[in-house]
């Protein structure tokens, strides 16, 4: 079982920086692959990124790829995603997630934390 919970939401202008943070309780945290997924009002969840249990594997969306970095520190048991460049279209609500599978797909991550709000003005 991990309980997850996400943190360095905010508001921030068009170009800016953010780094999202994903704490995590458990000691089972080391051992399983992390991916940060986004919803935007009225559209489904969609994939950000994941890396992992290692982190030394890493995989990206299009849309975020060259902008956006996932990372790990399991002597932490914390996770992070920084992402650069923001822009309007990043606007969502982010969630991080655990589970035994390095996957794109949401519906494999059985442990999600509550989400952090990303507003990006223009």
């Amino acid at each position: 079982q991990v309980q997850l919970v996400e943190s360095g939401g905010g508001l921030v202008q068009d170009g800016g920086s953010l780094r999202l943070s994903c704490g995590a309780s458990g000691r089972t945290f080391s051992s399983y692959a992390m991916g940060w997924f986004r919803q935007a009002p009225g559209k489904e969840r969609e994939f950000v990124a994941t890396i992992t249990s290692s982190g030394r594997g890493t995989t990206y969306a299009d849309s975020v790829k060259g902008r956006f970095t996932i990372s790990r520190d399991n002597a932490k048991n914390t996770g992070y995603l920084q992402m650069n460049s923001l822009k309007p279209k990043d606007t969502a609500v982010y969630y991080c997630a655990s589970g035994s599978y390095y996957d794109t797909n949401y519906s494999r991550y059985p442990y999600w934390g509550q989400g952090t709000q990303v507003t990006v003005s223009s």
